[in-house]
Order: structure tokens, then C-alpha cells, then sequence
């Protein structure tokens, strides 16, 4: 049986005919499906906007949080499972800090050590042209003290003069060396450098870098 397309339409056309006036439940049946689909669609669209987004936000919201309480679960676990090894750790790691403390003279021992450098230098026969210690530079948990050098003699005892350096029971190291021979062709060097030795701080020191990095904190805050 063929459907008449033109015949359909016209009928659709002429049930919404007439409505104004008339009670939506008299109105013919094509009408009313609209309507009904049209309140449903505007019944679900706000609920969405009105009550459900929130709800699929709070879901979302809750999700992540999951995801990141998993995450710090999996990391607090293995962190766990390794306390032993990381206590172990800890400890060889406090040894070896105490270790290279105890290389680190006081203030009150720095004059013993500069009278080391010198006397090393003296012992392999070298002359002193310069020995002239710097400005103290005061970092976080250590000061740092440098010493302009400038010394004489041959290749060999300013080599060893250099490993008795490496040698000293404090820290002290040999920067920005430069050796350079006075007379071309001699036998005799010279050797520019700045030593540099450490010491730690002492309470009153450590109770002023503390101030200053608490009032540094202060400043910075809006």
C-alpha cells in the first residue's frame, strides 16, 4: 500500500491548525507529541544546567582526588617497604657529613691552619713573595676564607708543595693556578694561585644567618 506523501503532510499541517485557544489536551495528536517532547527536552536541559553539571563537576572533582590519593598510597608504600634501607642510609650519610666537619677548622683554629700552608711552602724550600688571605665569605652553613699565594722555586717542590696542600688534615684546595717561569729558559717557577679553605660556622654566625634568611623570608612576602 503506497503512502501519499503530499496527503501526510497536509494532514500534519492542518493539526496545527486552529490552536490557539483550544486546551493543549483537545489538540490533535501530532500537536501534542511535539509539546511533550519539547517540555521533556526543556525539563532535561535544565536539570542538566540547573542540578546535574554540578554533580558531574563534584564527580570529576572527586575522581582526581582519587587518582591522587593513589598516587601518594603507591608512593608513602614503597617509601615504606624501603624505610630500613633509607634509615641505613640516613646514617651513612650523617657519618660521612661528620667526617668532612671534622676536616673543617674553627674560627679559632684558622690561624693554626694558615701557619700550616705557610710552613708546607717553607718545608719544600719555596719562597713566599705573597701570602695575603682575603675577605671571608660567609655561605649557609660554612665560611670560606681565601689566601692570595704567590710563590718560588722549582717545577718538582711546587708540584709537591701543591699535594702537601691536598695532603693537610683541613680542607684547602688550589684555585686559578697559574705558573709562569720569571727567566726564560730557568729552572725556576712561580706559581700564582688562590688557596682556599673552609671553616664552620660558629652559634653566634649560624644564629645570624638564620636571622637574616628569616628576615629575607619576611621582606619578600606582599
Amino acid at each position: 500500500m503506497a503512502i501519499d506523501v503530499k496527503q501526510l503532510s497536509d494532514s500534519l499541517q492542518a493539526q496545527f491548525q486552529g490552536l490557539n485557544g483550544r486546551h493543549p489536551g483537545m489538540w490533535p495528536l501530532a500537536p501534542r507529541i511535539l509539546c511533550t517532547v519539547g517540555v521533556v527536552l526543556a525539563v532535561v536541559g535544565a536539570g542538566y544546567f540547573g542540578y546535574w553539571s554540578g554533580q558531574f563537576d563534584e564527580q570529576e572533582a572527586g575522581a582526581a582526588k582519587e587518582a591522587k590519593l593513589k598516587a601518594e598510597y603507591t608512593e608513602k608504600s614503597q617509601q615504606a617497604v624501603n624505610l630500613e634501607a633509607l634509615r641505613a642510609q640516613k646514617v651513612q650519610v650523617d657519618q660521612y657529613v661528620e667526617r668532612l666537619q671534622k676536616q673543617l677548622p674553627s674560627k679559632a683554629e684558622m690561624a693554626a691552619l694558615l701557619s700550616d700552608i705557610n710552613q708546607a711552602g717553607l718545608g719544600r724550600g719555596l719562597q713566599f713573595e705573597l701570602f695575603k688571605p682575603g675577605q671571608v665569605v660567609v655561605k649557609d652553613y660554612y665560611a670560606e676564607l681565601p689566601i692570595n699565594i704567590k710563590v718560588t722555586g722549582n717545577y718538582h717542590d711546587i708540584g709537591a708543595f701543591a699535594s702537601d696542600m691536598a695532603n693537610l688534615p683541613r680542607i684547602v684546595t688550589l684555585n686559578n693556578m697559574q705558573l709562569a717561569s720569571p727567566v726564560s729558559g730557568g729552572n725556576i717557577l712561580t706559581l700564582d694561585a688562590v688557596a682556599k679553605t673552609f671553616r664552620y660556622l660558629d652559634p653566634e654566625e649560624v644564629a645570624a644567618q638564620r636571622k637574616a634568611a628569616a628576615d629575607k623570608k619576611k621582606a619578600a612576602k606582599p
